[in-house]
């Protein structure tokens, strides 16, 4: 069974910097894209923030590209979000997923194989 757990979360003021992680277990796929996104209270998720696939290729969504990076840790089975320049607006329970099997491309969540619990991020200005 495939297991996502976030964690790195916390509270950081307007500028600063957080690293979440996302630590999987029970992959068996050599196909896959892990995908970061976020639920602002109130608000529904937006879209995939960024992905790392299996490929080692890369996408960042507009709203966080130039200030948060994506990358994997192979040896530990965790993908990394490192979160710079962080705004009040970034605020939001932030979700690792894992899309599974050829051909995952990380871009639609509702293709989003397996889901972590969440973990909580505070900007304050």
């Amino acid at each position: 069974e495939v297991q996502l757990v976030e964690s790195g979360g916390g509270l950081v003021q307007a500028g600063g910097s957080l690293r979440l992680s996302c630590a999987a277990s029970g992959f068996t796929f050599d196909d896959y894209a892990i995908g970061w996104f976020r639920q602002a209270p109130g608000k529904e998720h937006e879209e995939v923030l960024c992905i790392f696939s299996s490929d080692g290729s890369t996408y960042y969504a507009d709203s966080v590209k130039g200030r948060f990076t994506i990358s994997s840790d192979n040896a530990k089975n965790t993908v990394y979000l490192q979160m710079n320049s962080l705004k009040p607006e970034d605020t939001a329970v932030y979700y690792c997923a894992a899309e599974m099997g050829p051909g995952a491309t990380g871009r639609a969540a509702d293709e989003y194989d397996y889901w972590g619990q969440g973990t909580q991020v505070t900007v304050s200005s």
